[in-house]
């Protein structure tokens, strides 16, 4: 990649990170390129924020945000994405925590956890659809929406995502949650579980919602993990800079 190619990578990704000083941002340009923001003419303290077209800015924001956010799907989205990450991990819905104590006493836990870990490969099978749903919001973001995220606080993106996104979220992920918990074996544990519970004496009736259970935590998770990547950027726009450069837009 040539150095305009260099500048043009780091400056998407340092515009996400950048506060609302124009010097602010320029230096943050600079410490991710080496200086080669001088070289093109961007550095410097005389250089104006107005040298960066309103279209630069804007595909510089949007790339940095696809970027980040199909990390974040690759990431719950691959194996153990849910069920190995003590943040995410989705647990039994409560109802079910009466069933799964129930059959402990009787030595039959291990099916309760079993659920638990179908519920999880549920969610990181359905995870991977929402890079979609990401992509057509950045495509269709405004320069105004640019502009409030490039200047607002820290978890600005994340609010817009969850603005945008959460409802179109549970209407495109439900079918394919429901169709996982199918495919994952999911729905034959559960009924296995319940049929164990109820054989027992005297135990009460209890009933579950497993796909909007699922639902509800898969999202949160998704918006759990795409606040933290946009503080990470924010909080160290120089070093992220360098590690999307490397893993993303470097040829």
């Amino acid at each position: 990649m040539g150095k305009a190619g260099i500048l043009a990578a780091a400056m998407a990704i340092a515009l996400v990170a950048a506060p609302a000083s124009g010097q602010g941002f320029l230096k943050q340009l600079e410490d991710a390129t080496g200086g080669l923001g001088s070289k093109f003419g961007l550095g410097g303290s005389s250089s104006p924020v107005g040298a960066l077209s309103n279209d630069e800015i804007g595909k510089g924001i949007k790339e940095a945000l696809r970027v980040g956010t199909e990390r974040l799907v690759g990431q719950l989205g691959s194996a153990n994405g849910f069920s190995g990450d003590p943040q995410v991990r989705i647990p039994l819905p409560a109802t079910l925590k009466k069933v799964q104590s129930t059959l402990s006493r009787f030595g039959m836990s291990g099916m309760a956890d079993d659920l638990e870990l179908r519920l999880n490969r549920a969610a990181e099978a359905a995870t991977p659809k929402a890079k979609k749903l990401f992509g057509d919001a950045i495509t269709a973001m405004t320069l105004e929406d640019v502009k409030k995220i490039l200047n607002g606080p820290s978890d600005s993106a994340t609010r817009f995502f969850q603005g945008k996104m959460t409802s179109p979220l549970k209407a495109e992920f439900k079918p394919i949650v429901n169709a996982s918990l199918a495919d994952v074996g999911a729905i034959n544990s559960y009924d296995k579980m319940m049929g164990q519970y109820k054989a027992l004496p005297f135990v009460p009736d209890v009933k579950a919602d497993l796909t909007n259970h699922v639902l509800e935590k898969a999202i949160a998770g998704i918006f759990l993990y795409l606040g933290k990547e946009e503080a990470a950027i924010r909080a160290d726009p120089a070093k992220r800079t360098t590690e999307l450069l490397k893993k993303v837009f470097t040829k």
